[in-house]
């Protein structure tokens, strides 16, 4: 099968053609500004990309084109479509369909190659904890298949088929393992169902659920009906492992659950009958099940928010037969995902280095605990200035400004980009007082850094996108 995939530099849509390619299909796609690394990492594939949407390539004549969410109908102020590919595929009647679809139905569903699909949904620790699931399925040796948006560094890829079935495996009908990060964030613009009401897994993860997405969402409830809906495709012999400190997702279960439940979380209401606790701090802890210790995790990972997507990664593992005590083992070994509280470069100074970190945090409860997690790393005495950068659609709308306070009250100093804002940060951040300087660009941020900075600091940088290569950019200046 050709499939020529629209949207293909996004990390969901060139997981999806990674594992076309790797499944033996012919891939080819298109995106608007193609760039690295997802770039590189599809030519290595030997898949062709072409840069925009222009109709001449209906040239190509694929057997399905795959549409991503970065499609619509939207025109230009001309009048002339946005994406004229689009419109083509319309009018000539071509097939074309979503990428959670063609997922579903080629590789997580496909009729001669079942799969026991473990989807792992939430406002955060998505790909965290996807990739502490897959980690713990690798470490049992049951080779799992994976798509993941972001880059796990126990496997180097963001994608991969896993092992397939054999033939008599096939025939009795066993599954083998395929864990998927499942976004509640839209399918397509002719298909507005969350993309994870595709997959049909047998085990799903609820891990936290809050309000985000306002470009596509118009309260709370709108996202716990999407939630239900994944609910609702859940076998009865298949496990729902949820957070019983979250209300929201009480509130989904409400609604109707026909599967076993697993509860985890850090108050009373996960240490019932099926419950799943914790006990210790962050970087060595006991798992709890039924109140009895049965594992523990010593790691270098940071934050309560990771003891949490430990416990429902563990809590999932065991319902393909994994034990407790294995699962918390192997994190032992986990090494993070490209991005989380990634170590960019350090700068000497007399009395101690500068450390300058990346991590994806974007949302303020994101924020809140991935700065909390430095702190419980460095202590209280080490200064942490915390840089970001409001970019995701709900931010840039100015949803969640009046959060922004709250969230990095652990921070000693805050610094925000607030180029292409359409509200004010100077006004959002005004509660923190002299300790936030905002500014419109990237080198404004990275002169007001420089001049606060001092050794032994440690300057976070969050942000959802690539911040304008922050990171090397700030490196360098405070080299000087």
């Amino acid at each position: 099968m050709h499939i020529h995939i629209l949207g293909i530099c996004g990390t969901f849509m060139g997981g999806l053609a990674a594992l076309a390619r790797e499944a033996g299909h012919k891939v080819t796609g298109c995106d608007a500004g193609v760039y690295p690394p997802m770039s590189d990492q599809l030519r290595s594939l030997g898949i062709e990309l072409i840069e925009g949407f222009d109709a001449d390539q209906m040239r190509l004549n694929p057997d399905v084109y795959v549409i991503g969410n970065v499609v619509s109908r939207a025109r230009l102020a001309d009048g002339s479509p946005k994406f004229p590919l689009m419109e083509a595929i319309l009018e000539s009647g071509a097939t074309y369909t979503s990428g959670p679809q063609w997922l579903a139905e080629h590789v997580l569903h496909h009729p001669s190659q079942p799969r026991h699909v473990l989807a792992v949904a939430g406002t955060h620790g998505k790909t965290t904890t996807t990739s502490m699931l897959a980690w713990i399925l690798q470490a049992a040796g049951l080779e799992p298949g994976f798509l993941v948006g972001g880059v796990p560094m126990n496997f180097g890829v963001s994608a991969r088929l896993g092992r397939l079935s054999t033939p008599a495996e096939v025939v009795a009908h066993q599954r083998t393992p395929f864990v998927i990060e499942a976004d509640e964030y839209d399918t397509a613009f002719f298909d507005k169902r969350s993309k994870f009401v595709h997959y049909h897994p047998r085990t799903a993860i609820l891990n936290n659920l809050e309000f985000d997405h306002a470009d596509i969402f118009d309260n709370l409830a709108a996202i716990e009906r999407q939630f239900h809906h994944l609910v609702r495709t859940v076998p009865g012999s298949g496990r729902v492992v949820v957070n019983a400190d979250e209300d929201s997702l009480q509130r989904v279960l409400a609604q109707g659950c026909w599967s076993g439940v697993a509860k985890f979380g850090v108050s009373a209401n996960a240490q019932g009958p099926e419950g799943w606790s914790m006990q210790g701090e962050p970087d060595n802890f006991a798992v709890l099940h039924h109140g009895q210790e049965v594992g523990r995790v010593q790691w270098d990972i940071t934050g309560v928010h990771n003891q949490l997507n430990a416990l429902a990664a563990i809590a999932a593992a065991e319902h393909l037969g994994v034990s407790p005590a294995q699962a918390a083992a192997s994190l032992t070994e986990f090494q993070n995902v490209r991005r989380r509280m990634e170590v960019r470069g350090t700068v000497a100074r007399t009395g101690g280095d500068i450390t300058v970190y990346d991590d994806f945090a974007h949302h303020p409860t994101a924020i809140r605990t991935t700065v909390d997690g430095l702190r419980r790393k460095v202590g209280p005495k080490a200064r942490i200035l915390a840089v970001f950068e409001p970019r995701s659609n709900t931010m840039k709308l100015g949803t969640m400004k009046s959060q922004l306070p709250w969230s990095l009250e652990d921070a000693d100093l805050a610094f925000c980009h607030s180029g292409g804002l359409d509200w004010d940060a100077v006004e959002a951040l005004s509660p923190m007082g002299a300790r936030a300087s905002v500014a419109g660009s990237v080198d404004g941020v990275i002169a007001q850094v420089v001049a606060a900075a001092r050794a032994g600091d440690h300057v976070l940088c969050m942000s959802n996108g690539g911040f304008g290569g922050i990171h090397s950019k700030l490196l360098a200046a405070l080299a000087k």
